[in-house]
């Protein structure tokens, strides 16, 4: 049961609230000290940070918007050099004591090789997303380098840098702070994975990771309750009795419904799936740019003595073109052969495999996906927009109608989810008085037309990349958050 209060009553309040935001995409932090509620910078005047870090071979780490600069200077035009990488060691006995020396024994071991994806001239690696393998159990490691990264190791040094941007702005404050060590943390209803007890891992990761960074006193909030809760704080005026929040971001779409009981408000039914802005991202890669990179073209060539004739094999492509922070392994011979001698025979299809070719060598993955997402956001305000990617010669129009047939899949589990929550709160949609829209990929259109259509007149956007943050500050504030188990 959560109070909306506008007031202040500092005896029975934290002095000052903290949220924090870690999303899939970008992160966001708020502070709160009873009257006024304020987004805290984590980039240069700019609230929001994009949630990456970057990690040199000198193991030298960088975040946010400097890492993708990094990342993006540092990769252009270089070759790959690919050798065997080592995965970890197989023990073949077990180094029990050796009772006559009371010593422990060697234990015997023998390197692990995987596939040749260990770039030597690799300058960094790049991590955006993490937030999405937090619930993976089989992940446990990643490997950067010669070295093995735990996924909490990963995201701690973007977390870090939030904590280092609390502790300058309350250094502005009347009364500063001496430590800023507590936060309330938001956490999405599901996180991706498919494991059993995948949330409760995801959970500790993250707690973890919150604890490397400084933020010992931890308390949690689902993502969705706290954008309700930063709206009703922002409109106390507000008399709506049962109120739904969509919550649609870059990695997850996180749903709640809340149920006014005199100034309290129930929460009734929370949901949550793994569907946001990077798989809308991904879907429109597919349907624009593999035809234009040379999908569905036929290959001929000489084998034995024979000339025979095939698709050319794009599907060992499309996994690693529509993950770009991984697309630099095309860099290779067994990739980048095939697609010199589709440009070496002519005809046609060849300035298909010339992009394909710049693509893959010259490490254009991050722009072209920049390009991708600037195009979804303009057809959020425009009904035709240009899809222009000068660096691989790419100029397509693209209309919202087209747009939509791309991601109807996805719209209808959208749509799904929103049945799905009616069914939990076990409710019907004239039952929903308020309709709260947030999170970048709630500006789609057709996600906003799903919506109206089914609520008519009654939804509402609010804030969509910062609302969850606000919120967070209010229910660390009001100690609404919950402490992990």
């Amino acid at each position: 049961m959560t109070e909306i209060s506008n007031t202040s009553n500092r005896s029975e309040h934290v002095s000052v609230g903290m949220g924090i935001d870690f999303g899939t995409s970008n992160s966001t932090a708020a502070i709160y000290d009873g009257e006024k509620l304020t987004l805290v910078n984590l980039e240069e005047n700019n609230p929001i940070m994009p949630s990456a870090s970057y990690i040199d071979r000198d193991f030298v780490t960088s975040t946010g918007q400097e890492a993708i600069d990094t990342y993006i200077a540092r990769n252009q035009g270089r070759k790959v050099e690919m050798s065997l990488e080592v995965l970890g060691e197989a023990r073949t006995s077990t180094g029990q004591m050796d009772m006559s020396s009371q010593l422990p024994g060697e234990p015997d071991t023998q390197l692990v090789y995987g596939q040749a994806f260990n770039d030597g001239s690799l300058p960094g690696r790049l991590f955006r997303g993490t937030k999405r393998l937090l619930g993976s159990v089989d992940t446990q490691r990643i490997m950067v380098f010669d070295r093995a990264f735990r996924l909490v190791a990963l995201i701690t040094p973007i977390l870090l840098r939030i904590r280092q941007s609390f502790d300058l702005f309350v250094q502005t404050m009347p009364v500063p702070i001496a430590e800023v060590n507590r936060a309330c943390i938001g956490h999405p209803v599901n996180f991706e994975g498919r494991d059993a007890g995948h949330n409760n891992v995801a959970m500790e990761r993250l707690s973890e990771a919150y604890r490397h960074a400084g933020i010992t006193q931890q308390t949690f909030y689902p993502e969705p309750t706290a954008a309700a809760m930063s709206y009703l704080h922002a409109n106390p005026e507000e008399q709506s009795d049962v109120i739904l929040t969509v919550d649609f971001g870059g990695g997850t779409l996180d749903l709640c419904i809340l149920k006014r009981n005199e100034k309290f408000f129930d929460v009734v039914a929370i949901h949550g799936i793994g569907l946001g802005g990077d798989h809308i991202d991904q879907c429109m890669f597919r349907h624009i740019l593999f035809p234009l990179l040379g999908k569905g073209e036929r290959w001929r060539r000489e084998v034995e003595g024979k000339t025979i004739e095939t698709l050319f094999p794009f599907d060992a492509y499309q996994d690693l073109l529509i993950n770009w922070t991984v697309s630099y392994i095309l860099n290779q011979n067994e990739y980048t052969t095939p697609v010199i001698d589709k440009i070496q025979q002519g005809g046609e299809c060849a300035i298909k495999f010339e992009r394909l070719y710049e693509l893959i060598t010259q490490n254009y993955s991050y722009q072209v996906f920049q390009a991708i997402k600037d195009c979804k956001a303009e057809l959020s305000v425009r009904k035709i927009c240009v899809l222009d990617i000068p660096e691989i010669d790419v100029e397509v129009e693209i209309n919202r109608a087209d747009f939509e047939k791309m991601i109807a899949s996805l719209l209808i589990r959208f749509e799904d989810a929103v049945d799905d929550t009616l069914k939990k709160a076990g409710m019907d949609k004239d039952d929903i008085q308020l309709v709260l829209r947030t999170g970048g990929s709630s500006l789609i259109p057709a996600v906003r037309d799903i919506l109206e259509q089914r609520f008519p007149g009654v939804v509402v956007e609010h804030d969509p990349f910062t609302s969850v943050a606000a919120g967070l500050a209010l229910a660390d504030y009001y100690n609404y958050g919950t402490a992990l188990e």
